[in-house]
């Protein structure tokens, strides 16, 4: 059931265009749960194994000890795309695929930041390189990928990639500054799996229903995305795709938030009653994070264990 669902703001302000509950926002690094997802659901099927290393599958991978799960708990210590991108590339290019990045790192083997599996080290590269697991394992592309075995199945009908979706929707938002300027794309837009997926708030709800109650994924994966895969990390940790505080069964939450171009996206479950609470903001307002309140407004004032990071 939905408890509250509200609007405010403008979709496009300049045309004066409210936000609506059709609104399709930018999820930012909320789609690194959509991609992890995905990467689980060829492993429920048999096609891939989490301990199978990134260069067996990826012809050429320079990096010959990462693993699928290093990606996915991001202990790979491979550097992050956008810093080292931009030194290699050519100066005709204007946008960037995962496979222009991958083709960066073969050619140019960047230094990795640690050895794999040391220790925690978020970084978008590993969900870039996970989205062309995905496209070479399933031997479709990412976006017809998540369209086909993800978004389809469970009726997220307003879902799309910065490649597939129509620049003609009137439902897309523009993402804005807190002075409201207009954030313009560039060149990284392209690269899909850390960032680059669209949806409204009442797809993101259907996904957490659908996890909740089994449809996409056995219990048992789930368990091995919601479990702490950085030992050394000690108030909070990372999963597969998923954050996560408070670790007792009482008060776990499994969460992702999202910051780019213009977005602020927040994507936040607790799973022992499967509260569901999303945040989606088209205006780099922080308080999109400051999603304790919410849940102090469901549970009461004697709650204030949620305060959370914004990393």
């Amino acid at each position: 059931n939905i408890i509250y669902q509200k609007s405010f703001g403008y979709s496009k302000k300049e045309a004066n265009k409210l936000l609506t509950d059709s609104s399709i926002f930018q999820l930012a690094s909320v789609s690194k749960v959509i991609t992890s997802v995905a990467v689980l659901l060829l492993f429920e099927q048999g096609k891939l194994n989490l301990d199978d290393k990134v260069s067996d599958i990826l012809e050429d991978f320079p990096y010959k000890k990462i693993t699928i799960k290093h990606l996915l708990s991001h202990r790979s210590g491979l550097p992050n795309y956008s810093y080292f991108c931009g030194q290699f590339i050519e100066k005709n290019i204007s946008r960037l695929s995962n496979q222009n990045m991958l083709d960066l790192m073969i050619k140019h083997q960047p230094k990795a930041y640690l050895n794999p599996d040391i220790r925690f080290n978020y970084c978008n590269t590993n969900y870039a390189l996970l989205a062309l697991i995905i496209e070479k394992i399933s031997k479709k592309s990412f976006s017809n990928f998540l369209r086909d075995d993800l978004f389809k199945p469970i009726g997220m009908n307003h879902s799309y990639t910065a490649l597939n979706i129509d620049s003609t929707n009137e439902e897309i938002t523009c993402g804005y500054t807190m002075k409201f300027g207009c954030v313009p794309h560039d060149m990284y837009d392209g690269i899909l799996g850390d960032k680059g997926i669209y949806t409204t708030s009442y797809d993101l709800f259907l996904l957490s229903t659908a996890l909740y109650q089994h449809k996409l994924l056995h219990k048992t994966t789930q368990q091995l995305a919601y479990t702490p895969h950085s030992s050394e990390k000690k108030t909070s940790n990372y999963g597969f795709g998923w954050r996560m505080k408070n670790m007792n069964d009482e008060t776990k939450e499994v969460f992702h938030n999202g910051w780019w171009h213009g977005y602020r996206t927040s994507f936040h479950r607790r799973l022992k009653d499967s509260l569901t609470i999303i945040v989606l903001s088209n205006r780099l307002n922080k308080s999109v994070y400051a999603t304790w309140r919410i849940y102090g407004a469901i549970d009461g004032p004697k709650n204030n264990d949620y305060k959370q990071d914004t990393e």
